[in-house]
């Protein structure tokens, strides 16, 4: 899909980035139990870092070497497109995840329309939260 950024040429959203505790749990969860691939690596230790692949070029990038700490002030959620909400909801829970927001649909009352969506929220190993959506 094309950008439709007038002021930013091109512009795209490529990734989100977050620093985990447990990294290698939190890669296999998203590489095994949710089906990201690893585009690149590096590092070592509490130095590493990866690029894990969601299926279209989008990433999350994760950090090896962060502390147990409960701040909300950063990253609120991220959100992934799916088709089957459902599906993707079980398997991340089967994968590990915690449940936050059981599937639902949404009717936000958004402009120039309202707009039906089905979302739920779980999360994961690292204690972020992930949304899976769909617009209907």
């Amino acid at each position: 899909m094309e950008s439709s950024n007038r002021t930013l040429a091109g512009c795209r959203f490529h990734h989100v980035a977050m620093k985990v505790v447990d990294f290698d749990a939190v890669v296999r969860f998203y590489t095994e139990g949710l089906g990201f691939s690893v585009a690149m690596q590096w590092g070592e230790g509490d130095g590493r870092a990866v690029m894990l692949d969601c299926g279209d070029g989008r990433c999350i990038e994760v950090f090896a070497g962060g502390q147990a700490s409960v701040d909300e002030s950063g990253l609120l959620h991220f959100c992934l497109a799916v088709p089957d909400v459902d599906a993707a909801f079980r398997r991340a829970l089967d994968a590990g995840a915690k449940p936050a927001m059981q599937p639902a649909r949404i009717d936000v009352a958004s402009t120039p329309s309202p707009t039906a969506v089905y979302i739920a929220f779980c999360r994961g190993l690292a204690g972020e939260t992930i949304e899976f959506f769909r617009k209907m």
